[in-house]
Parts: C-alpha cells; sequence; structure tokens
C-alpha cells in the first residue's frame, strides 16, 4: 500500500471537549455571526473587511496583530465589521511548502497535525477571548470543519476547492457565511454553480456517515482574479467585472447575492502593495453604481504586523512566511479610508 497509517486523530468531538469554547465567548460569537449575516443578507449596510496574515504561523504574533485590529474595529464600528483572517490551512500549487499551522505548528519542525489541531484551536481562542473578535479562515479539509465549526464566523473556499464536490456539499451545511472564490481559470460561472450548489440541501457521506444538509443560505462569491493560458494574471475586480458578476446573479435563482474583493492573488499579480490602489477602485465602484454597492458587501486584504515576506527560519517577528503582506501602518490607514467611504 502507498499509505503509511501513523496514527488515529482524536475526532472533532474529542478536540472540542477537551478544548472547549467557553459559554461566554459563545455569546460573543453568537452576535458576530448575527451582525456579518445581516450584512450578506442585505439587512446591514456595513461593510465586511476580512483582513489579516496569509497564513497564521505564530499564536503570539497573530494575536498581537488581533489586538490591534480590535483597537480599530471600536473606532469604526458603526461603518466596518472586521474579521481577522486566522487561515491555519494553506492551499499550495505545486504541494510544497509550508501548509500551515494544522500541518506544522512549529513551522521549523516537521508536520505533527494531533498537536496542529490543537495549537489552531487553541489560537482561535485566545484571539476571540482577548479581542471579542471571531474570525475567518480556509476550508482546506472538508473533513476537518468539525474542528472548527464552533470558533468560525466566515469561511474562504479557495480556487483550487471550489470545483470540488465534497467542498460545495460541505458548505451546505453550514451555518455561517461561505465565501466561493472564482477558480484559478476566472469563469464565473463555476463560481455561481458553486454557490448554487452550497444553497441548496444535500444527501452524501461525510466521515463515515451517512448525512442530509439543509442548504446554506450565506453561501457567495469571491473575486480573487484569474490566471490565463500563458500564467499571466486576470484581475476581475474592476467596475465591468462588477456589473458582469451583478447581472449573471440576476441570471441565476440565488438568495442574497453578494460579492466579496480578494484584493491580492491574481488580482493584484501578488504585488501586496497593489491592494491599497485596489480595494479604493472598488469602494469608487460602490460609490458609483447601486448595483455595485448592493452586490460588493466586503474586501479581503493579506495584512501582518511587518510589510512583505520572509523565508522560514528568519526570524522576523510578525511577517508573512508565505505570501508577501501589507504592514501595519498601511493596513491601519487603508481600514480607516474604507471607513470614510461608507
Amino acid at each position: 500500500m502507498g499509505f503509511n497509517f501513523i496514527r488515529l486523530l482524536p475526532t472533532p468531538q474529542e478536540i472540542r471537549e477537551e478544548y472547549p469554547l467557553p459559554p461566554t465567548l459563545l455569546q460573543i460569537k453568537e452576535q458576530r455571526d448575527r451582525e456579518i449575516k445581516d450584512v450578506i443578507t442585505g439587512v446591514s449596510n456595513k461593510f465586511l473587511v476580512i483582513i489579516g496574515p496569509c497564513s497564521a504561523d505564530n499564536e503570539d504574533s497573530v494575536c498581537d496583530y488581533i489586538n490591534r485590529l480590535a483597537i480599530l474595529q471600536e473606532k469604526v464600528a458603526d461603518k466596518l465589521i472586521l474579521i481577522p483572517r486566522i487561515y491555519t490551512n494553506k492551499p499550495r500549487t505545486t504541494g510544497e511548502g509550508y501548509k500551515g499551522m494544522v500541518h506544522q505548528p512549529d513551522p521549523e519542525k516537521l508536520p505533527d497535525f494531533l498537536q496542529g489541531l490543537i495549537a489552531m484551536r487553541k489560537m482561535h481562542i485566545r484571539a476571540i477571548s482577548e479581542t471579542g473578535l471571531t474570525a475567518a479562515d480556509e476550508m482546506l479539509y472538508p473533513e476537518n470543519w468539525g474542528y472548527v465549526s464552533d470558533i468560525l464566523s466566515y469561511v474562504a473556499i479557495g480556487a483550487r476547492s471550489v470545483e470540488d464536490q465534497q467542498h460545495r456539499l460541505t458548505v451546505s451545511g453550514f451555518d455561517v457565511p461561505a465565501g466561493m472564490k472564482n477558480p484559478t481559470s476566472g469563469d464565473y460561472s463555476v463560481m455561481l454553480n458553486s454557490v448554487y450548489a452550497a444553497q441548496h440541501p444535500h444527501s452524501f457521506i461525510y466521515r463515515g456517515y451517512e448525512v442530509t444538509t439543509t442548504g446554506n443560505e450565506l453561501a457567495h462569491t469571491v473575486l480573487r482574479g484569474a490566471v490565463n493560458k500563458h500564467g499571466n494574471s486576470i484581475p476581475n475586480y474592476h467596475y465591468e467585472d462588477l456589473h458582469r458578476l451583478f447581472d449573471m446573479y440576476n441570471e441565476m435563482e440565488l438568495v442574497n447575492p453578494a460579492t466579496i474583493i480578494d484584493a491580492n492573488h491574481s488580482n493584484s499579480n501578488k504585488l501586496y502593495k497593489e491592494q491599497v490602489r485596489i480595494v479604493k477602485e472598488v469602494m469608487h465602484s460602490r460609490k458609483t453604481s447601486s448595483d455595485i454597492h448592493q452586490l460588493v458587501k466586503g474586501v479581503m486584504i493579506e495584512s501582518y504586523l511587518e510589510e512583505g515576506c520572509q523565508k522560514i527560519g528568519d526570524g522576523v517577528y510578525g511577517k508573512s512566511i508565505t505570501d508577501p503582506c501589507l504592514g501595519w501602518e498601511d493596513s491601519e490607514k487603508l481600514i480607516y479610508e474604507i471607513a470614510s467611504y461608507e
């Protein structure tokens, strides 16, 4: 056999019982969930800013960042809902490289999934406890949803996962917003079909069980740019792109039409400082068009304490070890500028 079975990992229920979310923090999450849901459904006019490190590689620096974010949240609370990115699973294009805290709780050591699951959960709970901000994470592995289903307020489905049947079906059982990114090809139809699937009920096999789901009315689209056959990035955050998505939404039987604009990845060609300009253009498009204002519910920004990125082992506190990020000063300024548009 090509598989080497190392050990049987604890079930999500076992991990959650050992590292529970205290009742006081559960109340915070329920309130945050309601506020974020109201934005997606159009009840609230607030704007979502999903912001934070490309990968959550270190508990102390991540929680330091989120504590700073919490101070900003108080100042812009009438306009914005800040959702910290605590991304503990990272897709890798070739399978090589740091795959996130769940794989390697210490990026400089070998993978340890048991300690990774514990470290991931402890970091999320610490962040809520210290800041009152519940977070977003990416669902790279659908079978791992149970480990975080009680602590996340937002889930992203990546460009390489959005066409996968198991991801779509698993999202149909969520009770929190799930952003379905356009695939790397940029095909809007694939993205919208994934939203359709996620919004409807299904029966399937999940973690050895036969399950049914009710459908997730909070599933929506995320525009992250595309890559053409020559490997060149193609942005899709422009005014014309947003109107095209608005029109396509109207042609499908989908509830709560909504999109989030990912300002990095192929939209910025990973030129991280371009995120500032891209976000401002998106905000201007919202101000110019009532249809776009209605459709675009938020932005995603990759940001950390220190700008840019570093190699694993370089040891710079609060600097990304995956994709380059905006630094704190630029991020703080940008958040205030976003609030000024609203």
